[in-house]
C-alpha cells in the first residue's frame, strides 16, 4: 500500500514537470510555423552616397563680344555768343531764356542799330562820291589819249601821265576803298543782330533788354541739338575686341552702340553709333576712350519710337558691338573655382578638374578657347571637398538610391 501511494506521487510530480516543457515546445513550434508563413523583410541593398550636382553642357560656338561702357551726353557743340558791336540792348526773343530752343538763323536779341546804320549812309555817300571821281578821270584819260593821237606818234610812246594814268588808277582805288568800307558798315549793322548759328538750346544768359554791351562781351551760350556724343571709357583688356581703324582710316558705319537709360521703372534705348576713337591711352586712368554718336537726342523729328528725350549732362548706360570670335566657348562666371578653375565630370561621372585660360570674362559669362572636351560637361554645383577622380551623381539622370545584389547562396537577409 505505501509503495502504491509512494509510485503515484512520483507520477504527478512527472506530469507536472513535463507539462510546462511540452508548452514551451509547442509555443517554439508555432512560433517558427508562423515565421515560415510570414513575408520575409525586403532586402536592403547598399546606398550610392555620391554628392548630387548639376552640370551644364559645353559647346563650342561663335561670339559676337559686346563691351559694356557708361558715359554723359555731351552737345556735339557748344558755342559763345560774342557781341562783335557795342550798343544798347533793345530787343529780345520771348525764348531768350535758358532752355529756349532757336532753330539756325533765328534772332536771339537786337542791339541798337541806329549808330552803325549812319555808318552805313556814310559810306554809301563816299561809295557815290568815288564812283563820280572815277568816271571823271576815266573820261579825262580818254581824252588825253584821243589828243596823244592827234599828234601822229604811237600810243605806246606816251607818258603815263600824259595819259592821266596816275590818277585813272587812284579813283579806281578810292571806288575799292569805299565799297570796303560800305560793306564793313553793313556787317556791323547785320551784326547788331545776334542770331542763332545751328539749331541750338540756350544754355547761359548774360544780357537782357536795356543792358549796354560792349564789343567783345559774351552774351549767351547755347549748344547745338542736331546730334549729341557720348565720351565712353574702354578698358585696356576690351579695346582688342573692338574693331577700330587705323588712324588714316575711316570709323567703321557698323560700329553699332545701344545707348540706354532707366526712367520711371522701364528701360529706354536709343541707337548709336561709334563716329572716332579718340587714339590715345589716358595717363591716369589708362583707358581708351570712344566717343558714341546720337543723331536727334531730343527727339525734334519725332521719330524715337519711345518719344523721350536723351537730353545733354543724362549718364547713361552703353553696349558697344565688338568683334565676332568664332569656335570659343561661353561659360557662366559661377562655373569658375577660383581664379582659373573648372570642375568638369567624364562620362564615368567622375569628377576632372583643370586649369582653363580666359580669353575674356564681362559681369555675366567668361569666354574661353575650344580646347576642353566637349563630351564633357561642366559643373555648376559647388563641392564642399573636390577631390580629383571622386564619383558624382547628376541632378536628374541618377539621383535613385538602388539596392545592390547580394552574391548568390548569401545568407544576408
Amino acid at each position: 500500500m505505501h509503495s502504491n501511494n509512494t509510485h503515484k506521487k512520483t507520477k504527478n510530480k512527472f506530469v507536472v514537470i513535463l507539462i510546462p516543457i511540452l508548452i514551451i515546445v509547442l509555443g517554439f513550434v508555432v512560433l517558427a510555423v508562423l515565421s515560415g508563413m510570414a513575408e520575409k523583410p525586403e532586402k536592403k541593398g547598399q546606398i550610392n552616397l555620391a554628392p548630387i550636382v548639376d552640370v551644364l553642357s559645353i559647346k563650342s560656338q561663335d561670339v559676337v563680344f559686346s563691351i559694356s561702357s557708361q558715359g554723359s551726353v555731351i552737345p556735339r557743340t557748344e558755342t559763345a555768343l560774342i557781341s562783335e558791336v557795342s550798343g544798347a540792348v533793345t530787343s529780345v526773343s520771348k525764348k531768350f531764356l535758358v532752355g529756349g530752343y532757336f532753330t539756325k538763323g533765328e534772332v536771339l536779341l537786337e542791339i541798337d542799330p541806329i549808330t552803325y546804320e549812319v555808318a552805313v549812309l556814310q559810306s554809301e555817300a563816299r561809295l557815290g562820291a568815288a564812283d563820280a571821281t572815277y568816271v571823271e578821270e576815266n573820261a579825262r584819260a580818254e581824252q588825253a589819249e584821243d589828243e596823244w593821237m592827234l599828234s601822229g606818234r604811237p600810243l605806246d610812246a606816251a607818258p603815263i601821265l600824259a595819259l592821266r594814268l596816275p590818277q585813272l588808277q587812284k579813283a579806281q582805288a578810292d571806288v575799292k576803298a569805299a565799297q570796303a568800307d560800305l560793306k564793313q558798315a553793313q556787317i556791323k549793322l547785320a551784326r547788331t543782330k545776334i542770331i542763332a548759328p545751328y539749331d541750338a538750346l540756350l544754355k547761359e544768359k548774360n544780357v537782357d533788354i536795356g543792358q549796354y554791351v560792349t564789343s567783345g562781351v559774351q552774351v549767351a551760350k547755347t549748344f547745338a541739338v542736331d546730334y549729341a556724343e557720348i565720351r565712353l571709357p574702354i578698358k585696356q583688356h576690351d579695346i582688342a575686341f573692338i574693331d577700330l581703324p587705323k588712324i588714316n582710316q575711316t570709323m567703321s558705319a557698323n560700329l553699332a552702340v545701344d545707348i540706354s537709360i532707366r526712367l520711371a521703372g522701364k528701360t529706354l534705348h536709343w541707337p548709336s553709333k561709334v563716329s572716332r576713337y579718340e587714339g590715345e591711352v589716358n595717363l591716369q586712368s589708362r583707358v581708351h576712350y570712344l566717343i558714341a554718336h546720337v543723331e536727334d537726342p531730343y527727339n525734334l523729328s519725332g521719330k524715337v519710337e519711345h518719344g523721350e528725350e536723351l537730353r545733354a549732362g543724362t549718364f547713361v548706360n552703353a553696349e558697344i558691338q565688338g568683334k565676332k570670335v568664332a569656335s570659343i566657348i561661353a561659360l557662366p562666371r559661377e562655373v569658375l573655382r577660383g581664379a582659373k578653375s573648372l570642375h568638369l565630370i567624364n562620362a564615368e561621372n567622375k569628377l576632372e578638374v583643370i586649369d582653363i585660360e580666359i580669353l575674356r570674362a564681362d559681369k555675366n559669362n567668361i569666354y574661353i578657347s575650344s580646347t576642353i572636351d566637349t563630351s564633357k560637361r561642366v559643373i555648376i554645383t559647388k563641392l564642399s571637398a573636390a577631390v580629383n577622380g571622386m564619383s558624382l551623381r547628376v541632378n536628374g539622370e541618377d539621383t535613385q538610391e538602388k539596392a545592390i545584389k547580394p552574391p548568390e547562396n548569401s545568407d544576408v537577409e
